[in-house]
């Protein structure tokens, strides 16, 4: 993955990020996900009075991608307001690395500075299925 292919998923997540429903937290997050087929797929965090219920931007764009039929993933973007990169949450980092365990992550911050890491970097002990 080139620097314009991360620049370019980065700029897809921050616009993401612009249809967050954040009313709780104010803390908007956007995510784009980039398929092995050069597909993108975006998603925004979702709050709502029920917390249980909120929807992570991760999330939302790993879900619409399974169901257009997508099951290889080769990276996603997470862009986050402030100077601070927001990795994925525990939950968030479990299903990715349940749909693509070599997964890199990058996280951006407002300025677009960027890191990168894999999902197994920030999910070391993730759960494996074992299969019988």
């Amino acid at each position: 993955m080139d620097d314009k292919q991360i620049k370019l998923l980065i700029e897809k997540a921050i616009a993401a990020s612009q249809n967050a429903v954040c009313d709780f937290s104010g803390f908007r997050v956007g995510a784009a996900i980039l398929t092995k087929d050069g597909r993108t797929f975006t998603g925004c965090n979702i709050e709502n009075i029920s917390l249980t219920m909120v929807m992570c931007a991760e999330r939302l764009a790993l879900y619409k991608a399974l169901s257009e039929g997508c099951k290889e993933f080769t990276a996603i973007a997470v862009a986050a307001e402030g100077q601070d990169f927001c990795p994925p949450c525990g939950s968030c980092s479990q299903l990715l690395f349940e749909f693509a365990p070599d997964l890199k992550i990058i996280m951006a911050n407002s300025k677009k500075d960027y890191t990168i890491k894999k999902i197994e970097e920030l999910l070391p002990m993730a759960f494996r299925f074992l299969k019988k």
